[in-house]
């Protein structure tokens, strides 16, 4: 790089640290896909800032396609315009069905019982997350879970069972990243069912966008102990940068989130948080999914 190159490089960092974690790797030498001075910079900024590989490479070449854009090369400016990254423009013929923007409390669970006692406690939309290798377990599961939220106005998401969730009627399905390889997309839009989509930074978030997914949920935004994470906890500085490019999007934080934290998570502009222990640890569940309610905007 030259050495304007490298002073860009430290302008974009030192004009960006809300957006910083800490740097993992070591000191091998980085793969560069373009000779554009631009992306060149941005690449060594991004993962100076503690973004993983994948990540920084989405987000250099979105930098090299804003200064084309505009003509202009200002180190405090942020890349957050869809077409910047190659997202596609709506409407969309392949979407998914869609669901409310403001989808409200989340609230992921370990089964139907509790998906019942949310779902009569107004919690407007609720995740049945049930792990099991047992199929006819899943599948009586599942069933019990849409028929819990009968007669309410919740709306129900399956995690992972997808077959299982168009068998019974749930309102959408989600998935993680994970998924992708086995899940038959086509199937699920073709039966109507919503499609959730888990993302974990830039790279995972222009993935899903091919994908035209119901809505994105974006974490962990602060430490978890309910799953082993591949990526670092994101905070609330990055997950404003992701609200903002992903902006056309239901979207759905994730992650540690609870009472004390979700002001600074809502003002990311997300229209949704989701919470899991917030909830199923709490000492009064219901009391505790009205507090949250209240701390968000009602669902249209």
């Amino acid at each position: 790089m030259t050495t304007h190159d490298t002073v860009l490089a430290q302008a974009i960092i030192a004009a960006h640290p809300d957006l910083a974690l800490p740097v993992i790797t070591g000191h091998e030498p980085i793969p560069f896909s373009s000779a554009k001075p631009v992306y060149r910079a941005a690449k060594v900024a991004c993962l100076s800032l503690g973004f993983i590989e994948a990540d920084a490479e989405c987000l250099a070449h979105a930098w090299q396609a804003m200064v084309e854009r505009t003509g202009s090369c200002d180190p405090a400016s942020w890349p957050d315009q869809a077409g910047d990254f190659g997202l596609q423009a709506w409407p969309r013929q392949d979407a998914f069905a869609p669901c409310p923007h403001q989808l409200g409390l989340y609230a992921v669970l370990p089964d139907a019982a509790w998906v019942g006692r949310m779902a009569r406690a107004g919690v407007p939309t609720v995740q049945l997350r049930f792990k099991s290798d047992d199929a006819l377990a899943v599948e009586r599961e599942v069933r019990a879970a849409v028929a819990a939220v009968q007669g309410t106005d919740s709306l129900l998401f399956i995690n992972d069972h997808w077959q299982a969730a168009i068998d019974a009627g749930a309102y959408g399905v989600h998935l993680g990243q994970e998924d992708l390889g086995t899940a038959n997309l086509q199937t699920i839009r073709a039966a109507g069912l919503r499609l959730g989509l888990s993302s974990h930074g830039y790279a995972e978030m222009c993935r899903a966008d091919r994908l035209s997914p119901s809505y994105i949920a974006m974490g962990a935004v602060f430490a978890t102990t309910l799953k082993r994470m591949v990526t670092a906890p994101q905070g609330t500085g990055r997950l404003h940068a992701y609200a903002r490019l992903m902006r056309d999007y239901p979207l759905v934080a994730i992650g540690g989130i609870d009472a004390s934290t979700m002001p600074q998570v809502l003002s990311s502009g997300v229209g949704s948080v989701a919470v899991v222990r917030a909830l199923v640890a709490a000492e009064q569940p219901e009391a505790m999914a009205a507090r949250l309610q209240a701390a968000i905007s009602p669902r249209p």
